[in-house]
């Protein structure tokens, strides 16, 4: 797409669109996420926004950071709450790219309130969470008739010094799949916390790395061997645990198995 036919129109001016990135694969963008970073004038993006996906801010369209990670925060969400007002009330054409869906884990809730109490127009864009592109890496189902009949997703983020408090009695309950995101930290908490509260500790379970990208890792094992399979995981690498029968892979083709760390 040549600068001159960049779609404006798709963008008011004041305006903010609150944009799905994906899991990290450019490809896994949706269509309307790459027409809204094209007619953007200024993009806010988090720091799980994948590289490939940044290289499509076209040239001269303004870049600002706007990452949390691993505790290290390069702006308090206040402060991407107020960047945002700014730039609409500025009268720009603006993207939150968010990593994921905005909808999941992604806070959009608060700017969406903060916009709104200023009277700015916003719209969102979804876009692939990552428990469904970890599942399709895997070749593994979040769902599976007669043996996960739900999914339930939840977070592990924590502030310094604060204790996991989840529903470890609803979480550990059979017939269903469990996504943990940022889940890595707390893992040997989660596998004690959910065997203690009845799920078994043979339960399957996949280890997700840098989901989508070149560096994916996918580490499959059981739950009582949670701590030990997230060990060599940096802090840098964004992780997701998958939990539960459905995702024991054993309809994985050889080939993708292959590539696959087998831990237990």
């Amino acid at each position: 797409m040549q600068p001159n036919d960049l779609p404006k129109d798709l963008i008011a001016p004041g305006e903010v669109w609150l944009v799905g990135a994906g899991p990290g694969d450019p490809d896994l963008l949706t269509r309307k996420a790459e027409k809204l970073i094209a007619a953007a004038e200024i993009v806010f993006y988090d720091a799980l926004v994948g590289p490939g996906v940044l290289d499509l801010i076209p040239a001269g369209v303004e870049r600002v950071s706007v990452g949390k990670r691993s505790g290290r925060h390069s702006k308090a969400q206040e402060s991407i709450n107020d960047l945002l007002l700014a730039a609409a009330k500025a009268g720009r054409r603006v993207v939150r790219l968010k990593g994921g869906d905005p909808s999941v884990f992604g806070r959009s809730a608060e700017e969406m309130e903060h916009l709104a109490s200023d009277g700015v127009r916003f719209r969102i864009c979804p876009g692939i969470t990552t428990a469904s592109a970890a599942a399709a890496s895997g070749s593994a189902s979040l769902t599976l008739r007669g043996v996960a009949r739900g999914l339930t997703l939840v977070t592990a983020h924590l502030k310094a010094g604060e204790p996991l408090k989840l529903d470890w009695e609803a979480l550990a309950r059979p017939g269903g799949t469990l996504g943990i995101y940022m889940g890595r930290a707390a893992a040997g908490e989660i596998s004690r916390n959910l065997i203690a509260a009845g799920r078994d500790a043979e339960t399957p379970v996949m280890v997700a790395v840098n989901v989508s990208l070149p560096n994916e890792r996918l580490i499959r094992g059981k739950l009582s061997a949670l701590a030990f399979l997230v060990a060599t995981i940096s802090d840098e690498d964004p992780t997701l645990l998958l939990i539960g029968e459905a995702v024991a892979g054993t309809h994985c083709p050889a080939e993708i198995a292959a590539g696959e760390v087998i831990a237990f």
